[in-house]
């Protein structure tokens, strides 16, 4: 799973006709200790309801298709959670609440 913070979305309106329906978001990838972006970024399908602003997890390759909705799709990319908290060492370096 990677780390990344939801920073927009892709609207695609001719795709292949698997995708219909699906929600693609730009996500920046994140360091998990300072929480800064890291300019790397990534088209996704969501599986979760992530919205802007959201740090979430996502999977590749053959994982982002072992979801009930990405199964069969032609994804590379998969948000498959939102993330709450990240703890190190004893120290919060991200809280969703904050």
């Amino acid at each position: 799973m990677i780390l990344a913070r939801v920073v927009g979305t892709v609207v695609a309106s001719h795709k292949e006709p698997k995708m219909e329906g699906m929600r693609l978001l730009l996500l920046e990838k994140l360091d998990p200790i300072t929480m800064n972006g890291k300019n790397d970024f990534v088209v996704s399908v969501d599986c979760v309801g992530a919205g802007t602003g959201e740090v979430v997890f996502y999977a590749t390759g053959s994982s982002a298709r072992c979801t009930k909705q990405t199964e069969g799709l032609p994804s590379d990319a998969s948000v498959i959670a939102i993330v709450d908290a990240i703890e190190k060492d004893g120290a919060f370096t991200y809280r969703k609440s904050q």
